[in-house]
């Protein structure tokens, strides 16, 4: 079934191969101290509680200064953040917020890029087909206390509605990612990938049947993928999948990632996979249960390992230089350092 994610471009232009992806990804390692369970290799690491006493956090970037900046659905905010102290400002706010009612988790402003120093933010799920009166789309953040709309994907998916089947014309958008001057937004109701211009044109890159897009990453030409699966999410069904401008099918990287939300490359090209964990939902669009997430590294063979688990509800990750830094739908950001150690990196 098509849903809004609560866990809570098409150039005309020739693209380069994106080549076999396990190339980009770290080696599979042979520590004989690591175990396996349930199919992923597993290592016990350290997680940190950097930030907390946070509302209801769910998208993130890296921005200006190497801080980490952090969306806020509820109350429309994006948060900065030193990585270093967990030190947090408020960056931005009076973006559009989500309907308190529980059934819109995942909603408001879900996500958060960069392009140079100026902040871009995702609003999702708060258009007239479900009941509110703002605009779905890219805002630009023009100041901690204003933003102009540079992008209505809300309208465009009206008038450009996905093949399979949805109930949300305006579909229910996951994650932005900076892409050639412009940016690319994963639509998890419309099971697509657009690409999006500074000057608001709007193009499909790739669609797929029911997969659930989530997080994007970006290696040169390639751009990595992850996928929650349908409802009820077995682990067989989260991947990571990798494609490129051009392309019409996904090449797949690694599955077994219960509930994929994230991915990212961390050092040495290692990729890594956000897990939200088992979900039993009372409705489509419903979080994992509490404390079943799980950082999980790719290996370059498409086995998992498991770096840490145990998290509650994340929704976003980040790599700077060798710690992760996961946001959780709690309104907390963890650490794991020493994410990818020899011969990650070299």
């Amino acid at each position: 079934m098509r849903y809004r994610i609560a866990f809570s471009s098409l150039f005309v232009c020739a693209l380069a191969a994106c080549g076999d992806p396990a190339s980009l990804l770290g080696p599979a390692t042979s520590d004989p101290s690591l175990k396996r369970d349930g199919g992923a290799t597993q290592v016990a690491a350290e997680k940190q509680l950097l930030v907390t006493g946070l509302e209801e956090t769910q998208g993130s970037a890296v921005g200006p200064g190497g801080d980490l900046f952090v969306t806020a659905t509820l109350t429309g905010s994006i948060w900065r953040i030193d990585p270093k102290t967990g030190a947090r400002t408020l960056f931005a706010t009076g973006l559009p917020a989500r309907n308190p009612d529980p059934y819109f988790l995942g909603a408001g402003v879900v996500d958060v890029a960069f392009i140079g120093s100026t902040a871009y933010a995702l609003v999702t799920g708060v258009g007239e087909d479900l009941g509110e009166s703002d605009i779905v789309g890219i805002y630009r953040v023009d100041s901690p206390t204003s933003s102009t709309v540079i992008a209505d994907i809300g309208a465009w998916s009206i008038e450009n509605p996905p093949i399979p089947a949805f109930f949300v014309p305006t579909g229910f958008q996951y994650a932005i990612e900076p892409y050639r001057g412009g940016f690319l937004v994963s639509d998890g109701h419309h099971n697509r990938v657009l690409w999006v211009s500074l000057d608001g044109e709007i193009t499909e890159v790739i669609a797929f049947p029911d997969i659930v897009p989530t997080g994007l990453a970006v290696w040169g030409n390639s751009i990595y993928l992850a996928q929650a699966g349908p409802i009820p999410h077995l682990p067989q069904n989260g991947k990571v999948v990798t494609f490129g401008l051009g392309s019409t099918t996904a090449t797949e990287v690694a599955s077994g990632i219960r509930l994929a939300v994230d991915v990212e490359f961390g050092r040495g090209r290692t990729l890594f996979a956000l897990s939200q964990g088992f979900w039993d939902g009372p409705f489509e669009g419903a979080p994992a249960d509490p404390n079943t997430g799980a950082l999980m590294r790719v290996n370059s063979d498409g086995s998992l390992t498991t770096v840490a688990s145990g998290l509650d509800r994340p929704t976003s990750l980040e790599i700077i230089q060798n710690t992760a830094y996961i946001v959780t739908l709690g309104g907390e950001v963890w650490t794991v350092d020493n994410i990818a150690g020899p011969p990650y990196g070299r």
